[in-house]
């Protein structure tokens, strides 16, 4: 990232082309989503990674994002579920800009002085003029970035050169490639349930019997049976915080292995920490991320009805579940994001912003698969030579 002078990035699958202009006096702006001006001098602030304040490049006045305690709780508080299908507020609801993928699908902002861009989660051209208006719920708190740009094209570097089977061209391409910090929409679920079930229960016995061999002796081995029984019951479950992605731009696998996140870390919802950021607008909404929501649900009350049964075996036949106290958060989380295309095939690298977890897809070298599989079938081959 250039601190003291002004770059344009050309970017294209195979290199980034910087020029860089001298620094021109800052101009004062009106501040939007994703521009906050310095308190002394105007100039267009961005938000640092692990700090609490934006730092001015021109002036070097310190800009605070002060947190106020009051509403960091009122930010985190769990709302509720039902009223919220019924009836939003309209301080619950804002009008957001965004730019659409024809792609992908995926729904971001940009700032107002973008003319044209790269989709950070498909690598396709995106026509910035298209953008739409929506209105949306909003986002009551965020998680900030923690992990700096550096660190995460470091991370990304050494995820690449880790690769088993990668193509040699691409730890070279990993040096080259551009890394977009986004925050992505999350919906977080909490519910308490009360499931009515039948099954069966079986309980592992033991016998004696004798059997002949194929020597024609008789000898004594003991067998398992299984005795089972009918079972009905019910079982209570309280979930918290369970979370759900509110966008379809990347696939779930990839997300749920950044988890977990620090909750206990969110701030309100302030657009000071978005400056110098993407932010993607949720294309799951609250109902359908609740569905979502009962889904990962499925295996805590299922091994719940299996506890409750017993036995040395369980099966469940029919279950129902009744959800009450349901509530949810809708918050921002970070993450870098790099989608590179290889040989003309799109991946995605994805980094955690607050823990620097990483996970991702990734290309494979044919020409080095296929050696390997030779150099193993010649080890083979030899050691059978050699014990002949």
């Amino acid at each position: 990232m250039c601190k003291t002078k002004t770059c344009f990035y050309i970017f294209n699958p195979q290199h980034i082309t910087i020029m860089e202009l001298e620094p021109q006096p800052p101009q004062i702006s009106d501040t939007n989503q994703n521009t906050i001006t310095c308190k002394e001098c105007g100039a267009k602030l961005t938000f640092a990674p692990g700090s609490l304040s934006l730092k001015c490049e021109y002036c070097g006045a310190v800009n605070e994002i002060k947190i106020n305690e009051e509403a960091r709780a009122e930010a985190i508080k769990e709302n509720d579920y039902m009223t919220a299908l019924e009836n939003l507020s309209d301080d619950q609801i804002e009008e957001v800009h965004t730019v659409k993928c024809n792609c992908c699908g995926a729904e971001t902002t940009f700032d107002n002085n973008v003319v044209s861009s790269n989709c950070d989660f498909c690598g396709s051209p995106i026509a910035i003029e298209q953008k739409s208006t929506a209105k949306m719920i909003k986002p009551k708190a965020i998680l900030p970035f923690v992990v700096t740009e550096r660190n995460s094209h470091e991370e990304f570097k050494k995820w690449i050169n880790g690769m088993w089977f990668a193509p040699s061209a691409l730890k070279k391409f990993a040096n080259e490639q551009r890394i977009s910090g986004i925050y992505l929409p999350y919906w977080t679920y909490d519910a308490n349930t009360v499931t009515d079930y039948t099954g069966r229960r079986g309980d592992d016995y033991k016998t004696e019997e004798q059997y002949t061999d194929s020597q024609g002796q008789t000898k004594t081995r003991t067998v398992t049976h299984t005795n089972w029984r009918k079972a009905y019951g019910q079982v209570r479950n309280s979930f918290d915080d369970i979370f759900v992605v509110g966008s379809k731009s990347l696939p779930y696998r990839y997300l749920d292995n950044l988890e977990p996140w620090n909750l206990k870390d969110l701030v309100p919802y302030d657009e000071k920490f978005l400056t110098g950021f993407k932010t993607e607008t949720y294309s799951v909404d609250l109902k359908a991320g609740f569905q979502d929501a009962q889904k990962k649900m499925q295996n805590t009350i299922d091994e719940s009805i299996k506890d409750d049964i017993g036995g040395d075996h369980q099966e469940i036949t029919t279950k129902s579940i009744k959800y009450n106290d349901i509530t949810y958060k809708h918050i921002l989380l970070p993450v870098w994001m790099s989608t590179y295309r290889f040989n003309g095939k799109a991946y995605r690298f994805i980094i955690n912003g607050q823990s620097g977890k990483v996970s991702g897809e990734r290309p494979y070298s044919a020409i080095k698969m296929t050696l390997l599989i030779l150099a193993i079938v010649a080890i083979i081959t030899a050691l059978v030579l050699i014990l002949r």
